[in-house]
Protein backbone atom coordinates (compact mmCIF):
# COMPACT_ATOMS: atom_id res chain seq x y z
CA UNK A 1 0.00 0.00 0.00
CA UNK A 2 2.55 2.62 0.97
CA UNK A 3 4.44 2.04 -2.64
CA UNK A 4 0.62 2.91 -4.35
CA UNK A 5 0.72 5.76 -1.85
CA UNK A 6 3.79 7.30 -2.90
CA UNK A 7 3.21 6.76 -6.87
CA UNK A 8 0.13 8.40 -6.76
CA UNK A 9 1.80 11.45 -4.36
CA UNK A 10 4.93 11.54 -6.70
CA UNK A 11 2.37 11.65 -10.10
CA UNK A 12 0.57 14.88 -8.52
CA UNK A 13 3.99 16.52 -7.90
CA UNK A 14 4.83 15.86 -11.23
CA UNK A 15 1.55 17.38 -12.60
CA UNK A 16 2.42 20.55 -10.45
CA UNK A 17 5.39 20.90 -11.33
CA UNK A 18 4.46 20.58 -15.43
CA UNK A 19 1.82 23.14 -14.75
CA UNK A 20 3.99 25.64 -12.81
CA UNK A 21 6.10 25.18 -15.35
CA UNK A 22 3.92 26.60 -18.10
CA UNK A 23 4.84 29.84 -20.01
CA UNK A 24 2.31 32.59 -20.77
CA UNK A 25 2.71 35.79 -22.80
CA UNK A 26 2.27 39.00 -21.06
CA UNK A 27 3.57 40.44 -24.55
CA UNK A 28 1.31 42.85 -26.80
CA UNK A 29 0.00 42.25 -30.18
CA UNK A 30 3.65 41.89 -31.88
CA UNK A 31 4.82 39.28 -30.42
CA UNK A 32 3.37 35.71 -29.33
CA UNK A 33 5.52 33.15 -27.31
CA UNK A 34 5.50 29.52 -27.17
CA UNK A 35 6.71 27.44 -24.47
CA UNK A 36 8.90 24.72 -26.43
CA UNK A 37 11.99 22.87 -25.28
CA UNK A 38 15.39 24.69 -26.99
CA UNK A 39 15.02 23.20 -30.63
CA UNK A 40 17.25 25.87 -32.79
CA UNK A 41 20.79 25.86 -33.26
CA UNK A 42 22.43 29.52 -31.32
CA UNK A 43 23.61 30.41 -35.02
CA UNK A 44 20.50 29.81 -36.37
CA UNK A 45 19.35 33.60 -38.29
CA UNK A 46 16.81 34.87 -36.31
CA UNK A 47 17.86 33.23 -33.08
CA UNK A 48 18.81 34.55 -29.82
CA UNK A 49 19.83 32.68 -26.74
CA UNK A 50 20.15 33.54 -23.42
CA UNK A 51 23.06 32.08 -22.10
CA UNK A 52 25.23 33.21 -18.55
CA UNK A 53 23.17 36.11 -18.46
CA UNK A 54 24.35 37.48 -21.60
CA UNK A 55 22.31 37.89 -24.65
CA UNK A 56 23.66 36.36 -27.55
CA UNK A 57 23.94 37.86 -29.78
CA UNK A 58 24.41 40.79 -27.97
CA UNK A 59 23.24 42.84 -31.15
CA UNK A 60 21.26 40.88 -33.59
CA UNK A 61 20.06 41.49 -36.69
CA UNK A 62 16.41 40.63 -38.61
CA UNK A 63 14.16 41.44 -41.27
CA UNK A 64 11.20 43.31 -40.58
CA UNK A 65 8.62 41.52 -39.52
CA UNK A 66 10.63 38.50 -38.71
CA UNK A 67 9.71 35.85 -36.15
CA UNK A 68 12.57 35.86 -33.58
CA UNK A 69 13.19 32.80 -31.54
CA UNK A 70 14.34 32.97 -28.02
CA UNK A 71 16.15 30.19 -25.95
CA UNK A 72 16.83 30.63 -22.53
CA UNK A 73 20.00 28.49 -21.70
CA UNK A 74 20.20 29.97 -18.01
CA UNK A 75 18.91 28.26 -14.65
CA UNK A 76 16.73 31.06 -13.86
CA UNK A 77 13.85 32.71 -15.85
CA UNK A 78 14.37 35.86 -18.51
CA UNK A 79 12.80 38.23 -20.40
CA UNK A 80 13.21 39.76 -23.69
CA UNK A 81 11.29 42.98 -23.34
CA UNK A 82 12.03 46.78 -25.24
CA UNK A 83 12.87 49.91 -23.93
CA UNK A 84 10.58 52.33 -23.76
CA UNK A 85 6.60 52.78 -23.12
CA UNK A 86 4.66 51.75 -25.77
CA UNK A 87 7.17 48.48 -26.16
CA UNK A 88 6.96 46.66 -29.41
CA UNK A 89 8.34 43.19 -28.19
CA UNK A 90 8.72 41.67 -25.22
CA UNK A 91 8.49 37.79 -24.47
CA UNK A 92 7.16 37.80 -21.24
CA UNK A 93 8.64 35.30 -18.42
CA UNK A 94 11.03 32.56 -20.13
CA UNK A 95 11.48 29.79 -18.11
CA UNK A 96 14.54 28.02 -17.75
CA UNK A 97 15.23 25.69 -20.78
CA UNK A 98 12.73 27.54 -22.52
CA UNK A 99 12.45 28.76 -26.35
CA UNK A 100 9.54 31.16 -27.56
CA UNK A 101 8.84 33.38 -30.68
CA UNK A 102 8.09 36.89 -31.03
CA UNK A 103 7.44 39.15 -33.89
CA UNK A 104 10.41 41.60 -35.07
CA UNK A 105 8.64 45.13 -35.15
CA UNK A 106 7.55 45.95 -38.87
CA UNK A 107 9.51 49.42 -38.20
CA UNK A 108 13.43 49.64 -39.31
CA UNK A 109 15.48 50.61 -36.68
CA UNK A 110 17.60 49.56 -33.60
CA UNK A 111 15.84 48.51 -30.72
CA UNK A 112 17.36 48.24 -27.52
CA UNK A 113 15.79 45.80 -25.05
CA UNK A 114 16.88 44.29 -21.70
CA UNK A 115 15.67 41.72 -19.36
CA UNK A 116 13.00 42.71 -16.79
CA UNK A 117 14.27 40.47 -14.40
CA UNK A 118 17.54 41.30 -14.57
CA UNK A 119 17.93 44.70 -15.81
CA UNK A 120 21.76 44.58 -16.21
CA UNK A 121 21.28 42.33 -19.10
CA UNK A 122 20.60 44.42 -22.47
CA UNK A 123 20.61 43.93 -26.46
CA UNK A 124 19.67 45.25 -29.46
CA UNK A 125 17.57 44.32 -32.26
CA UNK A 126 18.17 45.76 -35.38
CA UNK A 127 15.55 45.97 -37.92
CA UNK A 128 16.48 46.44 -41.06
Amino acid sequence: MGIVRRGVVGGACLLLALTGCSNSSSGGSSGSTTGTSPSAPANAPNHLVIQSFTFRPTTLPVSAGAVVTVTNADQTAHTVTADGSGAPFDTGIIAPGHTVTFTAPKATGTYAYHCTVHPFMKGTLTVR
